[in-house]
This record gives structure tokens, sequence and C-alpha cells, in this order.
């Protein structure tokens, strides 16, 4: 197999990733729950608000995390 294939092969698969990201991203944006979630903080004030999504960034690092390890584990057989 040369370069170029293994190349070609490689984009292939980070372009369905990006498509996968993509597409998890739209549908937890339609969910509604991410950054309303407890541990969530959230300051409003008058003309300021201010959102820290600390347990949605931690639910999220673990959906990728697991999501990702299972594409390494398949790409490997």
């Amino acid at each position: 197999m040369n370069e170029l294939e293994t190349m070609g092969k490689w984009v292939m698969i980070m372009g369905g990733g990006l498509v996968l990201l993509g597409g998890l991203l739209w549908l937890f944006s339609k969910v509604g729950f991410l950054g309303h979630l407890p541990g969530d903080i959230r300051i409003e004030r008058p003309g300021f608000t201010c959102l820290i999504p600390l347990a949605s960034s931690i639910l999220l690092s673990i959906l990728l995390t697991v999501l990702l390890n299972i594409i390494v584990r398949l790409i490997n057989r």
C-alpha cells in the first residue's frame, strides 16, 4: 500500500469522525440538557450572563472518551 492510499484512508476516517462528532453536537443541542445540569454554574446580572458548564463538560468528555476508545479498538483489529 503506498503512502497516498494510506493518507486517503486516514482522511476518510477523520472525516467520518468529524461527521459523527457534528451529529452528536447537533443532537445534544436539540436535547437541551447540556448547560442545565446540576453542577453547571450560571451567573446572571443585568446586561451580563456567564455560563460555566462544569458538569456538562465532564459528561461530554466521558462520552467522547468512550466513543474514541471504541473507534481506536475497531481500527486496531
